[in-house]
């Protein structure tokens, strides 16, 4: 069970604004003989929690907008706010790329997106960066099987 809350914190914090790679500990608990469908299930989980953080963080921050210490300019909000106009929420289908995605989430809080929306459509991309992740790992252990890779 700890290699499972593992892989959920790693997912947690990747989908911060902080970096790191869950999917290092995804592939590590797979070579050590961990199951898979439990493991995608508790990176997407962990993954979507940590892209709410960054949701909420983005509806909160708005409320001290007028606050000099407000790390964001208007002049700097509003370019992220017509790029989200024109690509609009099914962007958050995105919110799984290494680079950009999580600043998806952070924006879809600023823009208020609908949460349930923004919880469905994480969840499924980020869902589906880990079955790639999954069959990968499975096309270099074997056909049908997700063992631990042999030498």
């Amino acid at each position: 069970m700890e290699g499972y809350f593992g892989l959920f914190s790693a997912a947690f914090i990747a989908a911060t604004l902080l970096p790191f790679y869950s999917e290092l500990a995804l592939v590590g608990l797979l070579a050590a003989g961990y199951d898979a469908w439990p493991l995608w299930f508790w990176a997407t989980a962990g993954n979507t929690l940590g892209a709410v953080v960054n949701y909420v963080l983005g509806r909160w921050l708005m409320h001290w907008q007028d606050r000099p210490w407000f790390p964001f300019k208007r002049s700097q909000i509003g370019p992220a706010e017509r790029w989200y106009a024109r690509w609009g929420i099914w962007s958050l289908l995105l919110a799984w790329l290494p680079v950009g995605g999580d600043a998806l989430t952070f924006i879809a809080g600023l823009m208020r997106a609908p949460f349930w929306l923004f919880c469905v459509l994480t969840a499924a991309g980020k869902g589906g960066r880990y079955a790639v992740v999954l069959a990968l790992y499975a096309l270099g252990s074997g056909p049908l099987g997700l063992e631990p890779a042999t030498q």
